[in-house]
């Protein structure tokens, strides 16, 4: 009786280390505070911008955007591409993708520009499936060029172009619902990857992730960031020749980050869920907000590094951040599934 009583107490202490190791892994616990050193520029009328990103070239921003239901996995989401001049104070988004028929819920986007040429790549999750769908824009006009899919497009959540064919990309998850997506979400296996696209053949280039979000390229030093929002992690590898990956070092940033996007000095700026069972919840319809984060990641070398955090709100003004953009002394900040973004503005004093 005694030693059943053991493994009774052992399965018990087990059982309770376990749901805490969820709420501290998850940022249950953690004091959230309203800081911002600026103020609120505008709000912009587009819902669920859940990716932005910029060209400092041209001075305008792409956003994607799609109209999320909490409450439905059956209905097929709706969204597009919006073009934002930034070099006017008016930030009127303008619709790119009235034009494309087909099912169109966008989630990462990557832009890469030659010439007045940019191509545009963007995650698409329909009820038919996951695509990748590359567009050519000019002079504001955008065009459809190609529907990518592919076996190892199976849960897509962002990429980053390296040229008008090649592209990096991560697969959030192994298993697309059940028991085997909920043991990941929770438990937090590391079994998510990075696939590489040489504009002909698709592969694995880097895999044992929790949760592959976030991904960009830093070009002068040939560094490619994946953010791993569960381990609140953002691992850095090196890009080899070939594009495969050699992993250098995890940043423990303390927060749920997301999307990552770079300033003119190539720093890292992310926008992050701090409490991510918080955030679950919301994604869920169980909240009505959830807090929002961006973080500055300062990025010398291996073991060189410095974590600024830039802003932090209760989720009353934006709900869950998803991607801060840096433009000068703005911040373009977008976010799940609000109904709007925000375009901040930073205090130079």
């Amino acid at each position: 009786m005694k030693f059943k009583k053991r493994i009774l107490y052992a399965v018990l202490i087990l059982l309770v280390l376990f749901i805490a190791n969820i709420f501290i892994s998850t940022g249950y616990f953690r004091s959230i505070e309203n800081i911002f050193d600026g103020q609120i520029i505008t709000k912009i009328n587009i819902a669920g911008a859940e990716d932005i990103t910029i060209s400092r070239k041209d001075s305008f921003a792409i956003i994607s955007s799609t109209v999320r239901n909490k409450l439905s996995t059956t209905e097929q989401e709706t969204g597009g591409l919006y073009f934002i001049d930034l070099k006017t104070n008016n930030y009127n988004p303008i619709l790119l993708t009235k034009d494309f028929k087909k099912p169109f819920a966008p989630h990462g986007i990557s832009i890469y520009e030659r010439g007045s040429i940019y191509t545009i790549a963007a995650i698409n999750h329909t009820l038919e499936g996951e695509f990748i769908e590359i567009f050519t824009l000019v002079n504001r006009q955008l065009t459809h060029r190609k529907t990518l899919k592919n076996e190892q497009i199976f849960s897509p959540n962002d990429l980053v172009l390296l040229d008008e064919n090649k592209f990096y990309f991560t697969n959030d998850h192994k298993y697309k619902g059940g028991i085997g997506r909920l043991t990941e979400d929770y438990l937090g296996l590391a079994i998510s990857n990075v696939v590489y696209f040489n504009g002909e053949d698709y592969k694995e280039v880097a895999n044992g992730i929790t949760y592959a979000n976030g991904i960009n390229f830093d070009s002068k030093r040939d560094l490619v960031f994946v953010a791993s929002p569960r381990k609140f992690l953002v691992k850095v590898y090196q890009k080899n020749k070939n594009g495969t990956l050699t992993f250098i070092e995890d940043i423990n940033c303390k927060t749920g980050v997301d999307n990552i996007e770079f300033d003119k000095n190539n720093n890292l700026w992310i926008g992050a869920h701090p409490n991510l069972m918080h955030f679950a919840a919301y994604a869920k319809g169980n909240k009505e907000t959830s807090p929002s984060e961006i973080i500055k990641i300062s990025y010398k070398e291996k073991g060189d590094y410095t974590i600024e955090q830039i802003y932090m709100e209760d989720g009353k003004k934006m709900s869950g951040s998803t991607v801060a953009v840096p433009f000068g002394n703005l911040i373009l900040t977008g976010n799940v599934m609000d109904t709007h973004f925000l375009i901040l503005e930073r205090n130079t004093n």
